[in-house]
């Protein structure tokens, strides 16, 4: 019943778009030249004014009679009487429509007032996530200090169940958590960055039509797999093939390791590189690649001297999102890297990153008044603050290094 009202209501509107447009066309018999606004903007004047009103009504009456003592659902009534004052409305509005009536200002104006509430909207949500975890953080280091959690070198949130028990009250210096991190992510970067540069430099640069046209699209795809199939891939595959390898040397590489599950982001993450650093290196214009061949530059030289440093602004911001992609991935760390909080620098042991804690300390009902589950809202900050940096600098060479080669 609620989408067959949902439906109705998308027919009334464009039937009153439909009326509008020929209501104003017949008021001038034609000749629409002699009408303020186009037709079209007659429509949709039509449409704004008579079904968006009853229609964000119903939207209202259907969202309460979800959730509220209607149950499941909105009773036909309702639903029955918004729909006649709906039909109701278009006849009025249609009415107003004249030769001298300034539809385009009219419709224009909502179209400005929808995309401003629209960016309200995103402001608003961006500010209600930052509130909800700088409060719940607040909380968290009114019970665990700052320098503690910044500094400490011990991470382990599981609280004891008894007092007498080691570590009952948990130990949340974060340092482990940060280190690994940041190790599976230079891994990580470090096998998509100069793949993905490469990449982009000879699709650009070197590829014929037809192998542009056939390994773009499958270079492409990489973005497309689902980050637990490649954490699938790297437990089951690549962990063991680097264990077995590092055996074969002498080395101890654990099952679950930084560099198994940094390897397969890396992976996961040269699309981003390759596909936006593609398209800045394309964007370069010709006319510099000529200039620099005219002067006697050989083509490396006119890429690495010419090219590469005009599409620099571009390709920093790649690199960027393929940082802050790399910050924020959860499954392959799970899945390969593990969960021991591990302070190392060795690329070959199990470690564990803020994102896999998060949702560890968060399966389950959980209640949010313990430190265990408030750490959460913490290391959410500081991931928030981190991104939040990475995209200011991205931003910052942009705009220094943009205005260099306009």
């Amino acid at each position: 019943m609620n989408l067959l009202a949902l439906l109705l209501m998308a027919c009334l509107g464009a039937w009153a778009f439909w009326s509008g447009r020929s209501r104003a066309i017949a008021v001038v018999e034609g000749r629409i030249f002699d009408l303020h606004s186009l037709p079209n903007y007659h429509g949709f004047f039509v449409a704004i004014c008579a079904v968006l009103p009853p229609a964000f009504i119903l939207l209202l009456l259907l969202a309460w009679g979800a959730s509220g003592p209607l149950g499941s659902g909105l009773s036909p009534a309702p639903m029955a009487a918004v729909l006649v004052v709906a039909l109701v409305a278009v006849l009025l509005v249609r009415r107003r429509v004249s030769v001298d009536l300034q539809a385009r200002i009219w419709v224009e104006g909502a179209v400005q007032v929808s995309l401003m509430a629209c960016s309200a909207v995103a402001i608003f949500v961006t500010i209600g996530i930052v509130l909800s975890l700088a409060f719940e953080a607040y909380r968290f280091f009114t019970l665990v200090p700052l320098s503690d959690f910044l500094f400490g070198l011990h991470w382990s949130p599981q609280t004891a169940l008894r007092a007498d028990q080691v570590g009952s009250s948990g130990s949340f210096g974060a340092v482990p958590v940060f280190t690994g991190t940041l190790l599976i992510t230079g891994i990580a970067m470090t096998v998509a960055v100069p793949t993905g540069l490469f990449s982009a430099i000879y699709l650009s640069e070197f590829a014929g039509p037809l192998a542009r046209a056939i390994l773009k699209p499958l270079l492409e795809i990489l973005a497309g797999v689902p980050t637990v199939v490649y954490g699938f891939f790297a437990a089951l595959t690549v962990g063991p093939f680097f264990r077995d390898a590092g055996a074969v040397f002498g080395l101890s590489v654990a099952s679950e390791s930084a560099l198994a599950a940094g390897a397969i982001m890396g992976v996961m993450i040269i699309p981003f590189v390759s596909s936006l650093s593609d398209d800045v290196i394309r964007a370069v214009p010709q006319s510099l690649r000529e200039a620099s061949l005219a002067m006697g530059a050989t083509e490396a030289e006119t890429i690495r001297q010419v090219v590469l440093p005009a599409a620099l602004p571009g390709i920093a911001s790649a690199v960027l999102l393929a940082l802050s992609r790399a910050i924020g991935e959860t499954m392959i760390v799970v899945m390969a890297a593990g969960l021991a909080a591990n302070l190392t620098a060795n690329p070959l042991e199990a470690v564990t990153t803020v994102t896999v804690q998060i949702v560890t300390l968060l399966v389950g009902d959980q209640e949010f008044d313990s430190a265990k589950t408030l750490a959460v809202f913490a290391l959410g900050l500081v991931l928030f603050f981190v991104t939040l940096f990475l995209n200011v600098v991205a931003l910052m060479i942009v705009r220094k290094y943009r205005e260099k080669y306009d």
